[in-house]
């Protein structure tokens, strides 16, 4: 995988109808679900009870939160894309997110990015990506969306 460097809505125009490429693989640990669960207050079995997940589900074991790999966005689209030469980015909005698939503890998961569209919005450069979050060995994605974020570039 190489990162793809961006400095100007120009740039980025450039891209636009195209793949932009895929994160490196990451794993999904116990530990990393019961720390998110502490952050969010989602204290559901399916995702903590290791002996009743693999007992009480289809998944024989507990499962990550959906949010969670959502959260992971911002980590794996920076291993694909860098954006330099921006005053601020702004996460602007997700559309049409879709959970195709549990993320089982110890899978792992890496973002694929496609860049379709990019509007000029008096300098602010608005852009949507499609994102896939793939799971390792298998043919279904973990989700499926378009984000939306806005950059503004320095003059």
């Amino acid at each position: 995988m190489s990162q793809i460097t961006i400095n100007s809505l120009e740039e980025l125009e450039s891209y636009q109808g195209k793949e932009l490429g895929v994160s490196e693989y990451h794993t999904i640990t116990q530990e990393q679900i019961k720390n998110f669960a502490d952050a969010t207050l989602d204290h559901q079995w399916i995702h903590l009870d290791e002996n009743r997940a693999t007992i009480e589900t289809p998944f024989r074991s507990t499962i990550a939160h959906g949010y969670l790999t959502v959260s992971l966005l911002p980590y794996l689209w920076a291993q694909i894309v860098k954006i330099g030469n921006v005053k601020m980015q702004v996460n602007y909005e997700i559309e049409s997110l879709r959970f195709n698939q549990a993320v089982t503890v110890n899978s792992r998961v890496r973002l694929r990015a496609k860049m379709l569209s990019v509007k000029n919005l008096r300098g602010i450069a608005k852009t949507q990506i499609e994102v896939t979050l793939e799971i390792e060995n298998s043919r279904k994605p973990a989700y499926t969306g378009v984000v939306t974020f806005l950059y503004h570039f320095n003059d």
